[in-house]
């Protein structure tokens, strides 16, 4: 892989995704995965591990915003939030525009975290320096599994359901996020595209249904996660957070003075209106 080849993304069975190298940033292998930085024309500075594409600079401002504004709006008084996974800082960075007490974040891979800061300074924005940040190296299940420690929002933003981020996908972590919530709480992750990751939206959402009160998903269209748009899980202690009304969140989204490129209050609403054959398969 040079300047002038084309990275091949081979992430769903019999479709690849070709990108246009301008420069390669870093290379290399963390603890546990393959780690590269290039440069593209029209998305700018891209990241992938093992060969699939985590974020770039010209859409990450999509998949941040969702992740962390719709549950945070929803709720309305969220002081302490957990991220798990998120390596690159873009959640996290999001999270802080809230006037939550504590963000805390548990990435596996300190290696994710040193090249984004250093490689993709703009999707952090300084989130790891804001004292607010509590950032813990290890295993988030491990974490889930044995903290006490409660949250009143916790985003899941992990890889897909294969190699290290597997575990994110169990109904054992899922009931640890359950167990660690405060009253009201909610519970966001990524999910993949459901029209080439049926089985990964079916699987989750239905461990949702059984251990929470709601369960569902909202969607996001973010151009370089081919297949259309993705899905987030949504799971919460209170059915009535899926449903707040526009007038509500339009009256926090003011009031919070956060700018956004992506979110409102509209869009909102309007993503948990899914066509019908994702309906189908969430029932």
């Amino acid at each position: 892989m040079s300047g002038g080849s084309w990275f091949r993304e081979e992430l769903h069975k019999h479709i690849a995704m070709t990108y246009e190298v301008g420069e390669v940033l870093h290379r290399g292998r963390t603890d546990f995965q393959d780690l590269v930085i290039y440069t593209n024309p029209t998305f700018g500075r891209i990241m992938a591990l093992d060969g699939v594409t985590q974020t770039t600079e010209g859409d990450e401002f999509v998949y941040h915003e969702m992740m962390s504004h719709v549950p945070l709006f929803a709720h309305g008084d969220a002081k302490r939030v957990l991220v798990i996974g998120g390596g690159d800082g873009g959640v996290l960075r999001e999270v802080l525009k809230h006037p939550v007490e504590a963000a805390v974040e548990v990435e596996l891979d300190k290696g994710v975290v040193d090249a984004s800061i250093q490689w993709l300074p703009s999707i952090s924005d300084g989130a790891y320096d804001d004292p607010r940040t509590r950032l813990i190296v290890g295993d988030g299940a491990k974490f889930m599994a044995e903290t006490d420690e409660k949250f009143d929002v916790i985003i899941v933003d992990s890889t897909d359901p294969i190699g290290p981020g597997a575990v994110l996908f169990s109904r054992e972590f899922y009931a640890d996020c359950k167990r660690c919530m405060n009253p009201g709480g909610i519970l966001v992750t990524q999910n993949g595209v459901p029209a080439l990751q049926a089985d990964e939206l079916v699987s989750s959402v239905g461990h949702f249904r059984a251990l929470f009160p709601d369960g569902n998903c909202y969607l996001a269209v973010v151009p370089t996660y081919v297949g259309g748009f993705m899905a987030m899980g949504w799971a919460s202690l209170d059915p009535a957070k899926r449903t707040v009304d526009e007038a509500t969140l339009r009256r926090r989204y003011e009031a919070s003075g956060i700018e956004t490129r992506y979110y409102s209050p509209e869009l909102h609403r309007g993503a948990f209106a899914l066509p019908n054959f994702v309906r189908k398969l969430v029932g």
